[in-house]
């Protein structure tokens, strides 16, 4: 019988660890609500019923998230017009081009087709199917109302595909013409400024301040540059050491959330990322409690993180959530008094909704005015970067042409 770890919270608050024996999840989660513990969380075994599922011959690469997105939506059309889970799952199973995502509707098939739920069906497969996708299918089951939620899901992934794009075309550029700059700079102090170092040191010439400065780091990038990539490479292994560290990703997502120009983009895009997600929970029937833990672990940032920790022992205790937010760094006054009245009126899912869209509206704004204000500065910053090179080595045989000219 498969083994599950789980994490819960009692009622006095305190948080305990332990293991379970049961047949599936459900079980280990009706068992743990029947002694009104608080579920944290709870891990499949390693192998087992619920253990992810290797595919001989086929790689270990999960699709990505466009795959299942469209895989949702196409789901979600089949049920609504009527055509039974198992024969929609072969439907799409055929007509689906990863070789790997077939392997896997094809267990998800046989699995349906011999009376396991498709939440549970789907919980074997964590890396494609995630916890926040599992509760929101099961709650579609419990509600009977599996193409609607099915349908929120592939809406929800569209949008963060697209919130996605954006920020990665908003990094895309600087990184590039960074990278490009480095490159160019290295090659000129490398190659160039020792030529013409050697040429000057001919002439016995008078250097400028900044010639004898591009020299002497042209010297260390020729005779040591091997130290600059050793310590690159020790500040990136430090800073992931760190990071991983819960002090060390609580600091650096903070640093992050500060930033004077990308802090107030990350920002805009977690609330947008949280009103969504929280928003499609409650609105597909999770309860709040598990649908902010759900939320929790989607966040990417220990201080939003944290921030909806509070909110969620909040709700425990019986106080409104917009209560907590009101004191975090990271949801404003707008957005805490959207939450405030969505409590009040028993429409949470709906305010959330219009605070994820005017969210998304905002990153919108922000990556375009992101993107038209680095293009100049970019340019601007590279120019600099050579311009300061051609200056340095000519200016001193200016100054060889205009003591000649005498």
């Amino acid at each position: 019988m498969p083994v599950f770890e789980y994490r819960v919270r009692d009622q006095s608050g305190k948080v305990l660890k332990s293991q379970m024996e049961a047949e599936t999840l459900n079980q280990v989660r009706d068992t743990l609500r029947s002694k009104n513990l608080m579920i944290v969380e709870i891990k499949a075994p390693k192998s087992g019923m619920n253990a992810d599922i290797k595919i001989p011959g086929l790689t270990d690469r999960p699709p990505g998230l466009k795959q299942v997105a469209i895989f949702s939506k196409q789901l979600a059309t089949l049920i609504n017009a009527g055509v039974p889970l198992v024969q929609s799952l072969a439907i799409l199973q055929r007509q689906i081009e990863s070789k790997n995502f077939q392997a896997i509707l094809k267990i998800l098939r046989n699995d349906v087709e011999s009376g396991t739920p498709l939440s549970e069906a789907m919980a074997k497969h964590p890396k494609i199917f995630n916890r926040l996708y599992i509760n929101l299918v099961r709650a579609g089951e419990t509600s009977g109302t599996l193409d609607s939620v099915l349908e929120r899901i592939a809406s929800f992934q569209e949008k963060e595909l697209a919130l996605r794009g954006k920020l990665k075309s908003a990094l895309t550029y600087p990184v590039v013409v960074l990278v490009f700059a480095l490159g160019i700079t290295y090659f000129l102090l490398t190659t160039i400024v020792p030529q013409f170092a050697g040429i000057l040191a001919q002439l016995d010439a008078p250097l400028p301040l900044i010639t004898q400065f591009l020299m002497a780091v042209s010297d260390f990038l020729r005779n040591s540059g091997l130290l600059v990539f050793v310590f690159i490479a020790a500040f990136v292994f430090a800073y992931r050491w760190y990071y991983k560290t819960p002090k060390g990703r609580m600091v650096i997502d903070d640093i992050k959330l500060r930033l004077p120009v990308f802090g107030p983009l990350i920002k805009k895009s977690a609330i947008s990322s949280f009103a969504r997600t929280f928003g499609l929970l409650i609105g597909s029937g999770v309860n709040i409690i598990e649908s902010l833990e759900i939320t929790k672990g989607t966040a990417n940032n220990a201080v939003v993180e944290e921030t909806i920790e509070n909110a969620k022992n909040v709700v425990m205790v019986g106080e409104q959530m917009s209560s907590s937010l009101a004191t975090s760094k990271v949801f404003p006054p707008m957005v805490v008094s959207m939450v405030s009245i969505g409590e009040e009126t028993g429409a949470l899912d709906t305010m959330l909704g219009k605070v994820g869209d005017f969210y998304d509206r905002e990153v919108d704004e922000a990556v375009d005015s992101l993107t038209a204000a680095i293009e100049p500065l970019m340019i601007v910053f590279l120019g600099g970067i050579v311009g300061t090179i051609v200056a340095g080595m000519f200016l001193p045989m200016f100054a060889i042409i205009g003591q000649l000219s005498q």
